[in-house]
């Protein structure tokens, strides 16, 4: 599993961790049932402190997409597909709006109208 960040990005170190883990959710190089890195592991290949792994871990747990357990480590949980399923939905949601000549904005509205 290979997560990147970049330590001069205004992104918080946490959010960059757990943004590139649901991509790789997202686009299948991490699948549901894969045990993840210890933050220990995962704090020394990428020079964060320790707090930074497991803020990013908590953040993915309270999404659903990761499950933590004291000892045994975290485990990509089977909501992780699902993420992945939705992802390509609205992969095909935005080829249709395309087709439609509906903007990015107008989309936007729409789908924050209809979920609110």
């Amino acid at each position: 599993m290979l997560i990147a960040i970049d330590h001069a990005d205004g992104t918080p170190l946490f959010e960059q961790i757990a943004a590139a883990v649901r991509s790789g959710i997202v686009d299948g190089s991490i699948r549901s049932g894969e045990r993840m890195p210890t933050a220990r592991e995962l704090c020394a290949s990428l020079d964060v402190n320790r707090n930074t792994v497991l803020h990013a871990y908590q953040r993915l747990r309270d999404e659903g997409l990761i499950e933590l357990r004291r000892g045994r480590g975290a485990t990509v949980t089977a909501q992780a597909e699902r993420l992945s399923q939705l992802s390509a939905t609205v992969g095909r949601l935005i080829s249709e709006a395309r087709e439609l000549g509906i903007s990015a904005e107008t989309l936007s509205r729409l789908v924050k109208e209809s979920y609110g």
